[in-house]
């Protein structure tokens, strides 16, 4: 198979508010918006992608329109601490604070209005032992 795109579809009871959340503290912008689907955009990089949708959409099979649970998104930025900063500042929750990760991770995880969690990570050098597990291509 050959992608052509790929982004997550957070499925919500909320599509406005879901959606001004990822605009408000992520960046995001719409490309496409209706009372059911919010396709969003990042500012910064036009390959980054997300949307949202109501869960009870006619698109979505009988049973499985629920609100995402157990879905972790990562956010690779440049610089964690910095938008650690931010995070608090907008009083976002912090469901893990800042912290480094020997397998080469700064990163801290807040979450979504409906409980998604949100990882924003940037890379850093993995420990000795983390760094052998690394493949090169």
């Amino acid at each position: 198979m050959k992608s052509t795109q790929y982004y997550p579809v957070l499925m919500t009871d909320n599509v406005k508010a879901k959606a001004a959340f990822y605009q408000s503290h992520f960046g995001f912008r719409p490309l496409f918006e209706s009372d059911w689907y919010v396709h969003l955009q990042s500012l910064e990089d036009e390959s980054v992608n997300l949307a949202v949708l109501d869960q009870q959409h006619s698109t979505i099979p009988a049973g499985y329109g629920s609100i995402a649970r157990g879905i972790l998104i990562n956010f690779e930025v440049e610089d964690a601490e910095q938008e650690y900063a931010r995070a608090i500042a907008a009083k976002l929750p912090i469901v893990l604070p800042l912290r480094d990760e020997p397998f080469g991770q700064r990163h801290f995880i807040t979450r979504d209005p409906e409980g998604v969690l949100i990882d924003v990570i940037t890379p850093i050098a993995p420990s000795e032992e983390f760094a052998a597990q690394y493949l090169t291509s």
